[in-house]
């Protein structure tokens, strides 16, 4: 087997032994977390939520919960019935044979999975504690060069630190809002969790707890 069949085959041997389904990829390649993620909501699973993971937070981890509903149950029972080989070098719900791209069929569930992914992480990095975080760094520069007697040197460089910062948070605000656009235009729903973060959750999809979106 490849290596796309091989990570299908990892996705399904926890989906036949958990009820919480964790995707792990660099992120840089997120899309195919999300094809991935495609893939367990064919065997009846629900996107729940995403975020960076690892020392320094280049791993992208994506949560997905098993779906008590009865139409979640029947969806799975047909995708197996379906696909006998998934997982063993056959075709997948959703993929191209022997790939992590998504069919035609697919592709338009895929991206605005990839879209829920990518304004979960975008929505936790632009919370309050990694904003304060952030400027709590370019205060630090701030003083560390001051301390050193390097006055020019802290006047600039923390102007620079906070125009990158300031940047930063403005074209990430931006991509922000161009999701949510595709998002809401394709019926998701725009919530606040628990935690005061901003989430879009699919239609008749009940808003997460602390992290299981179907309160188990």
């Amino acid at each position: 087997m490849g290596a796309s069949d091989r990570r299908i085959a990892s996705l399904l041997r926890q989906i036949a032994t958990q009820d919480v389904v964790v995707l792990r990829q660099e992120m840089a390649i997120a899309r195919r977390a999300a094809a991935q993620a495609y893939v367990a909501e064919q065997y009846g699973f629900e996107y729940g939520e995403a975020r960076r993971e690892g020392p320094r937070k280049q791993v992208l981890a994506v949560y997905m919960y098993r779906d008590p509903r009865p139409e979640a149950r029947a969806r799975e029972a047909a995708t197996i019935a379906a696909f006998p080989e998934a997982g063993r070098g056959g075709a997948a719900p959703g993929l191209q044979p022997g790939t992590l791209k998504p069919t035609a069929e697919a592709e338009e569930a895929v991206d605005r999975i990839k879209d829920r992914i990518g304004y979960d992480v975008m929505a936790k990095a632009a919370d309050a504690g990694q904003k304060a975080v952030a400027w709590g760094m370019c205060g630090v520069l701030v003083v560390v060069l001051l301390l050193a007697q390097m006055y020019v040197g802290a006047l600039v460089g923390g102007a620079a630190l906070a125009a990158f910062l300031l940047g930063a948070f403005k074209v990430g605000e931006v991509r922000r809002q161009r999701i949510a656009q595709r998002l809401t235009a394709a019926g998701f729903t725009a919530v606040r969790d628990a935690h005061g973060t901003d989430r879009f959750l699919r239609p008749g999809q009940q808003l997460p707890g602390h992290v299981n979106p179907f309160g188990g």
